[in-house]
């Protein structure tokens, strides 16, 4: 396990494919149309309450200018505003947001709308929308100008339906230039801390996915990503339940072929790790060749957590357009995985136009 900084360490395009090279290249996001994404809360809004929940179809705008412009109308301080999770800013994103209204009954919400947003409903809510707190999201995804095996690209498409993908953090959770991993490492060995809290959380946040990056490289070239292994900690699809495995028997091994369970990965922090045999060996393994993060990471206060090594997309579908020069995908996530982990798979180094 390297422990260079160089830029190939922190290159996210470089982590192991699960199931070989990819069948295709093209161009993503050519237009914001072409990376449509809505956000699913998984439940109704209560109807009455303190908050306001907002649905907003944004358009070249990142989770955070949105979050700027409610609390300035509302005058409330940004941490005011609740919403689940952030979005791309070149994208089309359908997402949610809260807004206490406590000082603001007489706002029209509905002249948000225009330079890059759309109101779509506003109703009430008892409680502040937290990170993480929706069911997931619905990808739309468009890729141009493909070149490549198109049949091996519908069996590739094929193989991921029924076995899933490697559950990577993408590119976008490390900052441009994987700017928040070097800030990381210059942080976490040793250099002068962040003042900033929100600066300092995507620091934090970007370091321990990293590491949980190179724990699911390994079990890639293992070929251990999608099984599971005595002394493996299962996940509950669609939850953050999970159990330790001490023996893997056949009940265990047909929930995993029907997407019920997953193997884990750590999330790194203090605390117990639940892992033991096989995967506590690998996972102990890539700590210590990062043992200065680790470390940097438990002073700041992370717990350990887990988290599953395989998502399985949900209503897969995919057509060719275009006499085969694009390639029309539709498919479900759950909150907190990427549709770049699924596309990476498939195509190689996805180019904005």
């Amino acid at each position: 396990m390297s422990v260079s900084t160089s830029a190939p360490w922190f290159d996210a395009a470089a982590l192991p494919r699960a199931f070989g090279d990819a069948p295709l290249s093209g161009l993503l996001r050519v237009q914001p149309v072409d990376f449509v994404v809505e956000e699913q809360l998984g439940f109704e809004p209560d109807g009455d309450g303190e908050h306001l929940l907002l649905q907003l179809r944004k358009t070249t705008l990142n989770t955070r200018d949105v979050v700027r412009r409610l609390a300035a109308l509302a005058g409330v301080h940004v941490r005011d505003i609740g919403f689940c999770g952030l979005k791309d800013r070149n994208a089309q994103t359908t997402q949610w947001f809260s807004v206490p209204t406590r000082h603001c009954e007489d706002r029209d919400w509905y002249a948000l709308s225009g330079e890059g947003v759309e109101v779509l409903r506003a109703v009430r809510h008892r409680r502040k929308l937290r990170r993480g707190s929706h069911r997931g999201n619905a990808f739309t995804l468009r890729i141009r100008e493909l070149r490549g095996d198109l049949r091996a690209a519908d069996e590739r498409l094929a193989t991921i339906s029924r076995l899933g993908a490697p559950n990577y953090f993408a590119e976008q959770r490390f900052g441009r230039g994987a700017a928040n991993l070097r800030a990381a490492e210059a942080w976490l060995r040793g250099g002068a801390g962040i003042r900033d809290r929100h600066r300092r959380g995507l620091v934090l946040s970007a370091a321990r996915s990293w590491l949980f990056n190179l724990v699911l490289a390994e079990r890639v070239r293992q070929g251990t990503w999608d099984r599971l292994l005595d002394g493996d900690v299962a996940n509950l699809d669609g939850s953050r339940s999970v159990f330790a495995v001490a023996t893997v028997d056949d009940g265990l091994r047909a929930r995993l072929r029907g997407h019920d369970i997953h193997p884990t990965g750590p999330l790194y922090g203090s605390g117990v790790t639940l892992s033991a045999e096989l995967p506590r060996a690998l996972e102990d393994w890539v700590f210590a060749a990062q043992a200065p993060w680790c470390s940097g990471l438990e002073r700041a206060g992370l717990k350990m957590e887990r988290r599953a090594l395989r998502l399985v997309p949900r209503e897969l579908a995919w057509q060719q357009e275009a006499g085969g020069k694009e390639l029309l995908l539709r498919f479900d996530l759950p909150a907190g995985q990427y549709a770049t982990a699924v596309l990476r798979e498939l195509v190689d180094k996805p180019a904005r136009a």
